[in-house]
């Protein structure tokens, strides 16, 4: 089992590169980017678009795959074999949830992004790159962000996994127009059209789907004809997956995963550096949440001045010693995940103006977490670096 040392030393190390990275971004710091000595890693290496002359003809067409991976299973591995289907000569390329390890329900995950990116390469993607920060961001914020990568990677094809349900094909084939779509409480809107569609809510995979169609829209990305829609298979269950990691069990999941994913997850564990999904820096939340003033509450994302009032009047009585009374004390948010969302804020204590720019300027460069070969790398940057418009600087490689 890890230690919550290695989870602190993971938060502490991505909070560096987070900040870092803001650095870089920030209109301020941009013109500086590439005078700094110290800007990048030890382990990172950048290529300018300015220093490098790439031509559109030469460049392959890019599958774009958003995915946790956490871990991969044989759903995300059926997506992947029938988009690369679909498109022969295609660069699949899989953007994988980076900073804080934390997915967009604000849950840790099983296995860091490195180790996701591995499994990822080993059972066929071409390139895995670094998404946004997850766990630290509302949902329309990181689909924004996710939105903002697609249009920067240059991409032409989008697979999707949703699960079959009635009406929901005429929605799948508006958005394979061009429509955006707008996921609104209890019904659903065609952007395009103004018209009401659907009465009711959608399930959380078909429910991605439309909003994401919203943030290509409102970022004025065409992805009319781009969506690779393909229907779930069977005899997957997440939960069953986290409950074999948490025991140790992963015989019993064995049906459901790909070998490498397999493999990579026993040596993992076996090495204590997996599963990470049932640990938090507890201290850091307890401490945070026992000690931050009600200016430095109500400036975290997530958080406003009712959310600090009531942390405040709560450890005025007395002071928070589990994460369960800190939950008790957060009232529900729109999402049934807005409570984990503040346990992960109340981790990293990122503040909401720092995450707005953030966003705002998102990817001014992007990470390359791991990938097949040379060649299909220079194929990776021909592409992005080939794009008409300069979405992306830089691309670091890890």
């Amino acid at each position: 089992m890890p230690s919550i040392e290695f989870i602190q030393d993971i938060l502490k190390e991505d909070k560096k590169t987070f900040f870092k990275d803001f650095d870089r971004i920030v209109p301020s710091n941009i013109s500086n980017f590439f005078d700094s000595n110290d800007s990048n890693s030890s382990n990172d290496s950048i290529n300018s678009k300015s220093s490098i002359n790439y031509e559109h003809n030469d460049s392959k067409p890019l599958i774009a795959d958003f995915t946790e991976y956490s871990p991969l299973h044989n759903g995300h591995f059926h997506c992947m074999k029938v988009a690369k289907s679909k498109v022969k000569d295609g660069l699949f390329v899989a953007i994988v949830p980076g900073l804080f390890e934390r997915s967009g329900r604000g849950l840790p995950y099983i296995l860091p992004r490195c180790v996701r990116a591995e499994i990822a390469i080993a059972v066929g993607a071409d390139i895995v790159v670094e998404g946004p920060p997850m766990g630290i961001m509302g949902s329309g914020q990181y689909s924004l962000c996710l939105a903002k990568m697609f249009q920067a990677l240059n991409t032409d094809y989008i697979p999707r996994g949703f699960k079959p349900m009635e009406n929901y094909d005429g929605i799948l084939n508006r958005i394979s127009l061009g429509h955006g779509i707008a996921p609104k409480p209890y019904k659903i809107v065609d952007m395009d059209t103004k018209e009401v569609i659907l009465n009711g809510k959608l399930e959380e995979d078909n429910y991605v789907i439309v909003s994401f169609s919203k943030s290509l829209k409102k970022i004025g990305f065409d992805f009319k004809n781009k969506f690779i829609f393909v229907p779930r298979i069977e005899g997957v269950s997440g939960t069953l997956i986290r409950q074999a990691c948490s025991t140790n069990n992963l015989e019993s999941v064995k049906s459901m995963l790909p070998h490498q994913t397999l493999n990579i997850l026993e040596r993992e564990i076996s090495n204590d550096r997996a599963p990470l999904h049932d640990l938090r820096d507890e201290n850091t939340i307890l401490n945070n949440a026992n000690n931050l003033s009600f200016k430095e509450l109500s400036s975290l994302n997530f958080f406003n001045d009712k959310l600090a009032n009531e942390f405040i009047k709560t450890r005025d009585k007395k002071p928070f010693e589990s994460l369960n009374e800190i939950e008790d004390s957060i009232f529900y948010g729109f999402s049934t995940h807005f409570k984990n969302r503040v346990l992960s804020i109340l981790e990293t204590q990122i503040n909401k103006d720092t995450i707005h720019d953030y966003i705002n300027y998102y990817p001014y460069f992007i990470r390359v977490l791991d990938y097949k070969n040379e060649e299909t790398l220079e194929n990776f940057k021909n592409k992005v670096f080939s794009n008409s418009h300069n979405f992306v600087k830089d691309i670091v490689v890890k």
